[in-house]
């Protein structure tokens, strides 16, 4: 069947675009005629496509796949024209010599094509017939007329659009919103190939959720609301009938929404017109001969890959800039795109120099710098790059190179030598499809070898499956696969992607390509031994959201309100519930669109986290996408009644616990930048993420802090003579407040020697004592890299706890005396302040104690820590130093020192420490330290006459020293002999720094280092290694604290067990510990436990520590417990 042409043909190439009468006129060349063919191409399946005319000679096209790709542009099929039929789909074309002239031809993009009426295809409606209402009686009549054609039964027509959701066959995650109208549901072929085109592949059937087929449009029409589109496969179960908020009317914010119009699409639907700008560097040979293309991210989606195509020849040359217009469906809010080619063509290498687009809608302007070659002999072998959306000319989101270790099986024939590729997925996009080009390995994919790729992308956040398959080229390109293990750098996760089959068209199932999830294992590891404590702060209302007893929910809370605390529970990725930290059975739940309390942890307990480029957060039901915890002006819950004017649904995070003792943090600038320590001591707010910015924090009281360097140790950040650097001894000067800025979820430094003066930042990063004018250049946003601990670990075994907390283990030195119900809170810091030497001395205080230090025979220029223990708690540690150091601990010279402290009960012993060393091995002989309360005059004697030496009788920087009445000593100076047990593992043992804390009834040893006097340890593998322990006497021991600061994964340490031994009293104490330190929980690298002894009942008891800084207690949770009786 043809049909008769339309008198209107266009020409596709600019050489042969003349009109039909000048083709008609024109004289050619008698010996070698152009025949010009009048032809019209129509669409597979489509009859409202009203076909393309156009002449085809051998001029305007030299190939028939120069007509196929023309027509491509042209044809909208989801894969561009690959065949070319006569109308009965009969016969194929396959060259240009077959078409004739005149006649009318269908185009696909698959062999198989679908028939259309070509009558009723060539008739092009008026322009006001186009949205004509159809009366009921014309409808009757065009229904009858189809119905006697011989190319389609009568199919159901939708007359109000309607809203449906079609989610991709087993894949929950790929999904897309559609509004059935006129236009989409002409014939149910025509809607498949539509769908074809949105979902990005073959829709060959389509299922309801609950996996029944839907054969016709009138099945289509009456389904509930959702659909399962398929290629040829069987239908997938999944989790699709959870999803039951389709319904326009149940959707939060539009629950009284109609839909005047019938053309009317939904905001997911509105497609995004946009014009790019590539610029090509002007370097030799930069320019490329192969396709180019870009794919836009957004938090909606992808656009998919979109080539950029023109006059060949004359694209992407070295110094030019090519400028195209293209449309995408609506991504949303870019974060990123991915620029790359095809690598064809006598010379592929490009160097791109940047990519700019402009949003023709909205007009937003965003601009991709590259500079890098896109080759693969080039660089790293890419030929692809993706780049994220620049902020304030930052990154929002930074570029990771994931290390991807590809094992082969250990089977015959389990090589290949087929080119592999690999596309991995995560919360944040995909990668796209990599060559898995060069291998660490000469040959790649061997039997039996792991091979490690590298793969660079735009941080995808939480990975949770790859694609990964080979062309199927070369000898013996079978494959067999075992696994896929990805390791992401920013997150210290290794996420493992289990095979075990072959990828090989002989064997198996035929396929070469796989679609792998991640391992559950990987995720969830560790994450039952760690938890986060945080609020939301909604901006909206000035408060925080709080859950209280009766389930109810507002977002009037203040900071200190116990029910606006939360327990973070990761479920997977970013899916999370938030129980109530004061009533862990309660949780935070979006029940019908409304937020409130649930008791357990169903399904409408889980929310997934969205975090947005300005830091806040929006909490989405899981279960109902669309569902998220919104609040009025009033910090009421939002429902219909209250209609949705004015809603907030934007919450700044605050974690417990950023600044606890001991903790390693990032204090970040923007998005990708942090404050560092330069190697000439000055800091800047420019440095990278890395190890250089991490600062450690030393917690001197409530809300006070000192920042000491990582990476140079004892190096602090300091304010003094107008300066502002990271040279630091951890005096006064580099005493910081915290202010926290609930507005921005960031922190302020004010100095504590320097009211009112903070940490800012300079326009160039640098760092400056500044005063607070209310800009932005004194704010920091902390990053947690590992957490710390409540109370200073090695100076205090008191918990820091509200008034109303009874103390759990009080010292009891001399006689035992009762616990008190109300303890005060944890005293402020002590402050070391000189004795003045004149003038009249203030009344002194209840907390004002004086410090006398005699110096014997050998004095110290290195600073003093003191700390000071009693049966209520301890102060410390305090910095014994004057403004001039090299006037102090003279020999034979006494120096007094006045201190504040708050009530910690009888005094018992203190420790006391050289600091800030001004050599490699200083000696100090320290005769006598006394304690005098100003106020009552009551004197503590602490006789000494030791040596603070590493050169004298095996001794150590630091002393316990108890104290001594009527000549005796109240508890003994005990020696505890410690026996390390490195395991018998394969690289178990280290040479890193290893630490022990013992804790008794009576407080704790001291963070102590494990070594032995000039003799380097080293814990080797299966060796039991000795130590000494002097402190005063523990009383019954409790716990052990074991610490190793390895800095890389070869240097980490299998510990299997702890034993001290008292030697007194002939007791033992066994703390098993058998596990890896440092070891990973929840992307967070801890280097410490705490282990808990053996007693009679043999206990194998571990807790990791992670205490979270809040006022309330702490369910405990992570605990183990085997017992075995002992006979």
């Amino acid at each position: 069947m043809s049909e008769t042409p339309s008198s209107s043909y266009s020409v596709n190439h600019p050489n042969s675009s003349e009109s039909e009468q000048s083709l008609s006129t024109r004289h050619f060349n008698v010996t070698e005629p152009v025949v010009a063919k009048r032809i019209c191409f129509y669409k597979s399946g489509d009859p409202q496509f009203n076909g393309i005319k156009m002449v085809v000679n051998s001029r305007s096209y030299k190939t028939f796949d120069a007509l196929l790709d023309s027509l491509s542009k042209r044809v909208p099929l989801p894969f561009g024209v690959r065949n070319i039929s006569t109308p009965r789909g009969r016969h194929s074309i396959t060259n240009l010599e077959d078409l004739e002239d005149g006649k009318s031809y269908i185009c696909s993009h698959q062999r198989k094509m679908k028939p259309i009426n070509l009558e009723q295809a060539s008739k092009k409606p008026l322009p006001w017939q186009i949205s004509r209402p159809v009366s009921a009686r014309r409808r009757a009549v065009q229904l009858a007329r189809q119905h006697e054609d011989g190319f389609g039964h009568r199919e159901s027509r939708i007359t109000t659009p309607k809203k449906m959701l079609v989610f991709k066959n087993g894949d929950v995650r790929h999904r897309r919103t559609i509004v059935l109208g006129k236009k989409n549901t002409q014939t149910f072929e025509a809607f498949l190939d539509y769908m074809s085109e949105l979902m990005q592949y073959p829709v060959a059937k389509l299922y309801t959720t609950d996996g029944r087929k839907v054969p016709n449009l009138q099945a289509l029409i009456l389904c509930s609301g959702a659909v399962v589109a398929a290629g040829r496969e069987p239908f997938k179960p999944s989790n699709y009938e959870s999803l039951g908020y389709l319904r326009p009317a149940k959707l939060l914010g539009i629950g009284n929404r109609v839909y005047p119009k019938a053309n009317a699409k939904s905001e997911s639907e509105k497609s995004k017109k946009w014009n790019v700008s590539v610029f090509t560097s002007d370097v030799p040979s930069a320019g490329t001969s192969s396709k180019v293309y870009i794919a836009l991210y957004g938090d909606r989606g992808s656009s998919g890959p979109i080539f950029l195509d023109g006059e060949k020849g004359k694209l992407f040359q070295r110094g030019n800039e090519d400028i195209f217009t293209v449309n995408t469906r609506n991504v949303g809010h870019l974060y990123k795109i991915r620029v790359g080619h095809t690598n064809t063509g006598n010379s592929p290498a490009w160097h791109c120099k940047e990519v700019q687009l402009l949003n023709l809608f909205s007009g937003e302007q965003f601009s991709f710098p590259a500079h890098r070659w896109l080759a693969e002999d080039q660089a790293g072998g890419e030929v692809s790059v993706e780049l994220p959306v620049l902020y304030q000319g930052q990154p929002i989101l930074p570029v990771t190179v994931y290390k991807v270790h590809v094992t082969t099986g250990d089977l015959w024939n389990a090589a290949t030598e087929a080119d592999v590729y690999i596309s991995v997925y995560g919360e944040r996009g995909d990668t796209g499809s990599r060559q898995l080009l060069r291998s660490q390995k000469s040959k790649k994919f061997l039997k039996g070898q792991t091979d490690i790729f590298s793969v660079e992308a735009v941080h995808l956040g939480c990975l949770y499956k790859i694609v990964i398959g080979h062309n199927g080229l070369g000898s013996g390109n079978g494959w067999f696969l075992e696994k896929v293990v990805i390791k992401d750098p920013v997150t210290d996760l290794d996420y493992t992607f289990l095979c075990h089959r072959w990828l090989d068209q002989g064997q198996d199932d035929g396929s070469i390509a796989r679609e792998l999830p991640v391992t559950d294992k990987t995720l969830s590891k560790g994450r039952k031994d760690f938890c986060i404590t945080l609020q939301f702060y909604n901006r909206l209302t000035h408060g925080f959201i709080c859950l209280y007893p009766d389930s109810r929910v507002d977002a009037l809370g203040d900071k200190k309100n116990k029910y606006g605390l939360f327990d973070v529970n990761v479920k997977r990725r970013n899916r999370c519930i938030f129980s109530s930290h004061e009533m862990p059975s309660l949780a935070l739940a979006l029940v019908s669109g409304r937020v409130t309390g649930k008791v357990g942890s169903g399904a409408c307990c889980e929310l997934r986290v969205h975090l947005q480029p300005d830091g806040c957060a929006i909490l989405e039901s899981a279960s109902y996408p669309g569902h998220t915890v919104a609040f009025s002006r009033q910090g009421k819950v939002a429902d219909e009644r209250s209609g949705y004017a004015g809603l907030s649904k934007d919450f700044v995070v605050h974690v417990k616990g950023v600044f606890h003792h001991g903790a390693i943090i990032l204090l970040n600038t923007s998005l990708c930048q942090a404050l560092s320590l330069r190697p000439d001591g000055s800091c800047s707010g420019a440095g990278q993420q890395q190890q250089e910015s991490y600062w450690k924090v030393h917690k001197i009281g409530s809300g006070l802090c000192m920042f000491e360097s990582v990476k140079k140790p004892r190096m602090y950040l300091k304010i003094k003579d107008d300066q502002c650097d990271g040279t630091g001894t951890g005096d006064e000067y580099c005493h910081f407040k915290i202010e926290n800025n609930l507005e921005t979820g960031s922190v302020s430094l004010e100095s504590v020697r320097n009211k009112g003066i903070y940490v800012g930042l300079l326009p160039d990063g640098q760092t400056k004592p500044v005063v607070n004018t209310g800009e932005r250049n004194i704010f920091f946003y902390p990053q947690v890299i590992k957490f710390g601990r409540e109370k200073p670990m090695g100076t205090s075994a008191a918990l820091k706890q509200e008034k109303k907390e009874f103390r759990e283990s009080p010292f009891q030195p001399g006689k035992a005396q009762e616990p008190e119900p109300q303890r005060p809170s944890t005293p402020p810091p002590s402050k070391e302040m000189r004795n003045p030497q004149g003038g009249e001395c203030p009344l002194p205080s209840d907390d004002e104690w004086k410090v006398s230090i005699l110096t014997g025979n050998a004095g110290t220029e290195a600073s003093v820590a003191l700390w000071i223990y009693g049966d209520r708690g301890l102060t410390g540690p305090i910095t014994l130093g004057k403004d001039n150091r090299k006037q102090m601990f003279f020999p034979r010279q006494e120096d007094e020192f006045q201190v504040k402290m708050n009530n910690i009960g009888n005094i018992y012993k203190i420790r006391i420490e050289l600091d800030g060393l001004p050599n490699d091995q200083p000696e100090w002989n320290l005769r006598r330290v006394i304690l005098q309360h100003l106020k009552s005059k009551k004197t503590v004697n602490f006789p000494a006459n030791t040596w603070l030496s590493k050169n004298r009788d095996d001794r150590e920087f630091l002393c316990e020293l108890p104290v001594v009445e009527a000549g005796k000593p109240i508890y003994p100076i005990v020696l505890y002999h410690v026996y390390v047990h490195t395991g018998d593992l394969e690289q178990a043992g280290t040479d890193s720094a290893v630490y022990l804390c013992i804790y008794g009834k009576r407080g704790d040893s001291g963070l102590r280092l494990l070594q032995k006097t000039c003799v380097p340890v080293t814990f080797q593998r299966g060796m039991v290694s000795v130590f000494e322990v002097e402190a005063v006497s523990l009383g019954k021991l409790q716990k052990v604290l074991l610490r190793c600061e390895a800095s890389t994964k070869s240097q980490h340490w299998y510990c299997d067990k702890v034993i001290v031994r008292e030697a007194e009293n002939n007791s033992e104490y066994v703390f098993n510990c058998e596990r890896w330190l440092p070891f990973m929980s929840q992307g967070i690298i801890l280097s410490e436990i705490e282990l808990y002894p053996q007693g009679k009942i043999y206990c194998n008891f571990m807790k990791v520590r992670t205490v979270i800084s809040n006022p309330f207690p702490l369910k405990k949770s992570g605990q183990i417990l085997h017992c075995k009786y002992q006979s």
